[in-house]
């Protein structure tokens, strides 16, 4: 299986490992940071993975500006984004690969089209990540390190993750992400100026000063004395979720996304995201906003839990430090792709649903519960892009199993190809020549399929399948995989 290293065009398999020099860049609602990596990647049976990263730069963290209430002021952020490159010494030419996360406002399309003009050079090196609630909760609990700790300690880990606007809250079993929810809890719900005048002031603030009975308005002075109440309020509704109990109503008008339904044992708590610094008592400063009082709120509070709290590596910056990059090339042996023009295809997510091939019998309803569920972690249910669903193949490959397991996914992904985008699998066994044919002749299936195996994927990969080689009927496959802030270490 010849491979070639995207960028410098050496070939993979002349050299067992590959650095790179990655860029993360996170730009929110409330905050924007970038921080510069170096990765070394290995080769592990169809894949590279990293095994070793070491921060370059951290770059400073800017208060995201804004124009108006909805609109990025992406000058400001240019210049700064540009600041950061020269502090870390290091030119855009000299970055091999990268991610860009856009959360919050940020994913607006006006802002989202803008900042993209600012990278647009790196386009086919970079990863471009939309994030809302449910993927935003996914990565934090991924970037906090929460996931791994689930992993390795065998128990339930939560990372809640507070930030500016919002708070998000993942619940991790066996390094999995379970169950994700969002509410309208965060430090810059209100902010103020230096003479306490108000100057940003979002719906759920005026929401919680008004239950601690403020009435505030943009551009006048207001009791401070209150705001400690207000944050107290905000700790009360993040708690009734934190602690699993049954949701009030003033609780459940402020979520973002469905409810949890997780009921069992909580074994660790990590907590993210910008208010996590005064929770660990970092004391990054005063913003002008509720970070210090809810941090309080909150560190008061958890104690009365009894969880264990672990402090994560990666707390403000719990987000992704960049992207891997390495591309392979498969063989037409290999490959289901009907029509030929399916191809090329970019920047396709790939999801992992948590199939189950035990037993002669597939269900299919399961099949498709769990592309659900799968979607709905990684914010793609909405079907405005193409999905590649990864998977390990388990068993005989009989027309009963097939056929189930087509049937699934074919219900699982109704939305996505209703909208016209292909169809496309992504085994790391021997599977894909057969599963391609059977949706084409047995099912009759009308969309088009690109069925491929050979390659190992994981959840965050982004692939590229380029169109096919004449002469070999080979298909060339970029792989771009998130990188993530090491796991959690004990303390707190």
């Amino acid at each position: 299986m010849p491979a070639s290293f995207t960028n410098a065009g050496r070939h993979i398999v002349e050299e067992d490992e590959i650095k790179l020099t990655s860029v993360g860049i996170d730009i929110g609602s409330s905050t924007s940071h970038l921080v510069f990596s170096r990765l070394e990647m290995k080769q592990e049976g169809t894949r590279y993975v990293v095994k070793r990263r070491a921060i370059l730069s951290e770059s400073e963290i800017l208060l995201t500006p804004y124009l108006d209430d909805l609109t990025i002021d992406v000058a400001a952020l240019g210049k700064f984004i540009e600041r950061q490159y020269e502090r870390a010494r290091l030119k855009r030419d000299d970055v091999d690969t990268g991610a860009l996360i856009l959360t919050g406002v940020a994913v607006r399309r006006r802002n989202a089209r803008a900042i993209a003009d600012l990278f647009a050079a790196e386009a086919g090196r970079f990863v471009s990540v939309s994030a809302g609630d449910s993927l935003e909760s996914t990565m934090a609990a991924h970037g906090s390190g929460a996931a791994a700790e689930s992993a390795r300690s065998g128990g339930a880990c939560m990372n809640v993750d507070i930030g500016g606007g919002t708070s998000k809250i993942a619940v991790c079993v066996n390094g999995r992400v379970r169950e994700v929810t969002a509410l309208d809890v965060g430090a810059r719900l209100i902010v103020l100026d230096g003479n306490g005048v108000v100057t940003r002031l979002e719906e759920a603030g005026r929401f919680f000063a008004q239950a601690a009975g403020l009435n505030l308005t943009l551009g006048e002075k207001i009791d401070r004395s209150k705001l400690p109440l207000m944050a107290s309020l905000m700790a009360d509704r993040l708690f009734e979720i934190i602690s699993l109990k049954s949701l009030s109503g003033e609780t459940r008008r402020l979520l973002r996304i469905s409810p949890l339904s997780y009921r069992e044992k909580i074994d660790a708590i990590t907590f993210s995201g910008g208010v996590s610094e005064f929770i660990y008592n970092h004391h990054p400063g005063d913003f002008g906003d509720l970070g210090a009082l809810l941090a309080a709120e909150v560190k008061q509070r958890v104690e009365q839990l009894g969880i264990p709290v672990r402090e994560p590596a990666a707390k403000i910056r719990a987000t992704v430090i960049g992207a891997s990059q390495y591309t392979i090339q498969v063989s037409g042996s290999t490959i289901f792709v009907d029509p030929i023009d399916a191809v090329p295809v970019r920047n396709v997510p790939v999801v992992v649903p948590d199939f189950s091939f035990d037993g002669d019998e597939i269900d299919p309803a399961a099949v498709k519960g769990a592309i659900g569920r799968a979607l709905a972690r990684l914010d793609l249910t909405a079907a405005k892009q193409p999905v590649a669903i990864a998977f390990h193949w388990d068993g005989s490959a009989t027309f009963a199993r097939l056929q189930a397991f087509s049937t699934g996914v074919k219900e699982g992904l109704e939305k996505i190809l209703a909208k016209g985008f292909p169809l496309t699998l992504v085994s790391d066994g021997d599977i894909g020549g057969i599963l391609g044919l059977h949706f084409k002749e047995e099912m009759d299936f009308p969309h088009p399929v690109i069925s491929i195996d050979g390659i190992a994927l994981s959840e965050f990969d982004y692939i590229d399948i380029g169109a096919l080689i004449p002469s070999s009927g080979a298909v060339p496959v970029v792989i771009k995989s998130l990188i993530f802030p090491a796991s959690t270490e004990r303390g707190a």
